[in-house]
Parts: structure tokens; sequence; C-alpha cells
């Protein structure tokens, strides 16, 4: 069977993502390699083996285009409440907790907000399907 191993986004500046995935997430750095022209970053919570690996094209001066096809990468958390607070503490303008009923049943509660180069993630009440 195939195993997701990472997802890759394109960013502007290396330490501001570096820096917002630390604090809104904490993930961390856990390689690092740059090449002429290009720099790869993967950061990894400690929850996870997932990773997500941050491209930085050393020529990019303007932020990126998203486009309309690109969507959000999810993370799950044990207290969405807190979580919400805190990320609102740390200045990082969650969006207002949300709940989703499909068939008169609760299948998800979660927030939204944007890393620094306006890719948005979801943070989900971890229960049901999102564990």
């Amino acid at each position: 069977m195939a195993k997701p191993i990472h997802s890759m986004v394109r960013v502007l500046e290396e330490q501001r993502s570096v820096d917002f995935y630390l604090t809104a997430f904490g993930m961390e750095v856990a390689e690092r390699f740059a090449f002429e022209g290009f720099t790869l970053v993967y950061l990894r919570s400690p929850e996870s083996e997932f990773e997500l690996e941050l491209t930085i094209n050393h020529d990019q001066k303007e932020p990126y285009q998203l486009g309309n096809g690109y969507g959000h990468i999810a993370f799950s958390v044990s207290d969405l409440e807190a979580e919400h607070q805190r990320v609102s503490s740390a200045g990082l303008n969650p969006m207002p907790i949300k709940e989703m009923v499909y068939q008169g049943r609760k299948l998800a509660k979660f927030f939204f907000l944007q890393d620094p180069d306006g890719y948005r993630i979801e943070v989900l009440q971890r229960q049901g399907r999102y564990i």
C-alpha cells in the first residue's frame, strides 16, 4: 500500500513560514536542503511522520498566485477551543469556529487560518473520522 509522506507548498520567505508553522502547529524543521536555485525545508510534528515540504525558489520575488485549484491542508487537535484561543493570542488571526452537520449528525467542528503565503489551513476537533 502507498503511504502518504508529505505535501509541498511554495513559499516566498523561508523563516517567516518556518516561524508560522512552528507557532501554529508545533512543526519543527526535520531537514533542510539548500540547492543552487532553491531550498527544501521539511517540517514535522512530534505527533506524526507526515511532513510539510516548503519549497523556496531563490529567484521568486513576488508572492505566488495560488489559483483556484488549491483547497487546504488539515490538522486535528484534541481541544479545538483552546487551540483557537492559542493561535488567536499568537496573532495568527483564525476564522471563527464552525460546525458541519450531515444528515443530522455532527460531522466536524473546525476553524481555518492562513499561512503567510495565503495557503488555507483547516484545524479540526479530533473526533470521528478526524482523529
